[in-house]
């Protein structure tokens, strides 16, 4: 027997007045689906309503109306409904007399006003619950334990079941550490008071004490990298779910990792990077780790890492059932991971991951027997040639070396690419409604991601009126040939200077190898760049956003962890979109090459333009070190104020840095792996010694250096 329905007949006497038909639609689905077996129901999707959304008063009379649980049900689901209309219309007029529902659930006691403050995110009126439930607990310890761990209890198992989203778990978090720190001087005052009565010393007391919680988790960006937010994220979501998490920043040394996991005596070493040097750095940590004889489980996680990388590269090195490596793909696995290393499912769960880490490294070295991959001669043969008679190089550019380039947040916010901003706060759409703005119609996260989404307006108009944030940059265009062996590329100051053939620099570049199935060629960026004889240039910027560190420390400050999360995430947003108008200034204007061009700002993500603007360290050019050359170029740090650091991470970390190429026949590729026959080659002309080239390429080699 199959149950289904038109849920609208509920409540169609109530039409007119979409708030309390679709409540009561929301309490009825609830129980019919998951008590009573209902299988399918007509519904408007785009109205729902979860039953996490409902007005406790509400929530309460709709229960009582469709269970018929009392004599009044009606009448109040009237007068409920009078006010609703009451409300729409003041604010149709305009107007703001009709009560708000922030203010709905005030009349709770306080102990349910804590749990719905947590669980709604509602920081507002939390020091003034907070101090009128202290005074009615025995203890401080009482509130934390009590309606605080409770409300908590209740968002991880909302966040696990997948019926709550990470922006608002976010906003919990900051609530309940707003509400702590108001009363963490109470519970200091408490443990002195209490030693001194037994005859103890209280400069004795231990103002770190973590035995409440239900694991010790430490957590570092590793050495070189400056890349935080996943990290930030990762460590709110545990500390949701009653984790003591020491976050000790970025740019931590192995040496640093090891010394404070033993000081705080963690449980779990969680490790995050960025940029493709941090992999190795991890692979550096775990073997260390081994050495010293540490027992904690270790997790890896960032954007450049992978599970595939975790199991070929790290896990052979520290791994055992009793300290685990584990790759965590996002914050939403965090819980589910660290709880099961430290429940009593651990040896289960563990195998269960070694064998699959083992098996997929077989896959990857069988994979590695399999592929074949030309050698540097023959991949060289069969290079990509541009016939440069047909299709010339672009003009000159009018503007010639080095220029500082800047712009206003207002400038540049209509080339704001939204995409990242959701996949960064883990909200992703299904199809049809991937992406933004499709995102707000998706019958699962929609209604989060517009709320999501008024939030960033809200803090990018407070960042621009307030100009907490702004943008500076270097942009240099160079007259640029190709050597005569075709692998890099030399650039000259001035035209003079190409003539005398005076080489400012050489930009050293990377070639496929790894065999195709198709005629195509195997690309290097230097096939984009004309030979002598031409009159070709290359253009390069490096640019920035500044001010998110400081208000960054602003909000921790204040333990607001959702504005300090939403400021990173902005200022990403925002160096993104200045490299994005840049560019088009530089097609435009600096060097004209399409000063015609006049694409929509949705066209320009969808690169509909001549020519690319690939970065040192991705893909088309995998190699970090080649930033350097861009730095001694443009003077990037004398100029504008960014830096390297000893991994070649960009500071600040919103920063963005690219080569320039104009010929329409330019494209981004993916070097991927290559042979030791082209890296000796490339050392050879860097004039780096092998085994540092290796180690910065160490990702992309298709083979295990020494």
């Amino acid at each position: 027997v199959k149950i289904s329905g038109g849920i609208s007949n509920l409540s169609f006497g109530f039409r007119g007045v979409m708030k309390i038909r679709e409540s009561i639609h929301s309490v009825f689905l609830q129980h019919a689906i998951l008590e009573s077996g209902m299988d399918v129901g007509i519904v408007n999707a785009h109205e729902m309503l979860h039953i996490s959304e409902l007005e406790d008063d509400i929530k309460v009379a709709c229960e009582n109306l469709v269970f018929n649980k009392s004599e009044d049900s009606t009448d109040v689901m009237l007068e409920l409904t009078k006010r609703e209309k009451a409300r729409k219309e003041a604010l149709k007029n305009g107007g703001g007399a009709v009560e708000e529902k922030k203010t709905s659930w005030r009349d709770l006691e306080v102990i349910k006003r804590l749990e719905h403050a947590l669980i709604n995110g509602i920081s507002q009126y939390i020091d003034k619950d907070v101090e009128e439930a202290r005074q009615k607990a025995e203890r401080p310890l009482h509130i934390i334990e009590g309606p605080l761990m409770d409300g908590m209890n209740i968002i991880g198992d909302l966040f696990g079941a997948g019926k709550m989203f990470l922006p608002q778990v976010i906003k919990s978090a900051r609530v309940m550490k707003k509400a702590v720190a108001y009363l963490i001087p109470y519970m200091e005052k408490e443990k002195i008071a209490k030693l001194i009565a037994e005859g103890k010393d209280p400069e004795d007391f231990d103002e770190n004490d973590d035995s409440n919680f239900a694991g010790k988790v430490l957590m570092a960006t590793v050495k070189g990298d400056v890349h935080d937010i996943g990290k930030n994220i990762v460590a709110v979501v545990l500390g949701c779910n009653n984790y003591k998490v020491y976050d000790i920043g970025v740019m931590c040394s192995c040496e640093k990792i090891l010394e404070k996991a033993k000081e705080y005596d963690v449980d779990v070493i969680g490790l995050s990077g960025l940029i493709t040097p941090s992999l190795d750095e991890m692979v550096v940590v775990a073997k260390e780790m081994s050495k010293a004889g540490f027992k904690q489980p270790l997790l890896i996680g960032g954007a450049t890492t992978s599970k595939m990388h975790t199991a070929v590269k790290i896990s052979p090195n520290f791994f055992t059932v009793e300290h685990p490596v584990i790759h965590v793909l996002d914050a939403s696995r965090s819980v589910t991971v660290v709880s099961s290393l430290l429940s009593e499912l651990k040896e289960e769960y563990v195998t269960d991951i070694q064998e699959e880490y083992d098996e997929m490294r077989e896959d990857y070295y069988a994979g590695l027997e399999d592929r074949y991959f030309l050698t540097f001669d023959q991949a060289k043969e069969q290079k990509l040639k541009i016939d440069f008679d047909a299709t010339p190089p672009a003009p000159t550019p009018k503007t010639i070396g080095v220029t500082v380039a800047e712009a206003s947040l207002e400038d540049i916010v209509p080339y704001i690419d939204w995409n990242p901003f959701f996949q960064t706060w883990e909200l992703r759409g299904r199809y049809p409604n991937r992406g933004y703005p499709k995102i707000f119609n998706d019958e699962a996260v929609g209604g989060e991601a517009k709320k999501l989404f008024a939030d960033a307006q809200a803090l990018m108009k407070e960042i621009i009126a307030n100009k907490s944030m702004y943008l500076k940059g270097v942009v240099g265009l160079f007259p640029a040939n190709r050597t005569d062996d075709g692998e890099d590329v030399m650039i000259y100051a001035s035209e003079e200077d190409r003539e005398a053939g005076k080489v400012l620099d050489t930009f050293c570049m990377l070639r496929q190898q790894a065999e195709k199935e198709s005629d195509d060629p195997y690309l290097s960026q230097s096939d984009f760049i004309a030979p002598a004889g031409y009159k070709d240039h290359l253009g390069m910027f490096a640019v920035s956003c500044f001010g998110c560190d400081k208000l960054v420390e602003k909000y921790e400050s204040e333990h607001d962890d959702y504005n300090k999360i939403m400021s990173q995430a902005l200022a990403d947003r925002f160096v993104e979109a200045f490299a994005e108008y840049l560019h088009r200034v530089i097609r435009t204007d600096m060097w004209g090459y399409a000063k015609d061009e006049s694409l929509t700002e949705e066209d320009l993500l969808k690169i509909k333009y001549d020519g690319i603007r690939p970065a040192p360290g991705y893909p088309s050019q995998p190699d970090h070190t080649e930033k350097t050359t861009m730095w001694n170029v443009i003077k990037a740090e004398e100029l504008a104020g960014i830096e390297l650091s000893d991994s070649l991470s960009m500071m600040p970390a919103a920063s963005v840095s690219a080569l320039v190429f104009a010929h329409p026949e330019s494209s981004y590729f993916a070097v991927g792996q290559i042979g030791k026959d082209q890296v000796e080659s490339y050392a050879e002309r860097k004039k780096m010694e092998l085994p540092r080239c290796e180690r910065w390429l160490s990702p992309i080699l298709n083979y295990e250096r020494d």
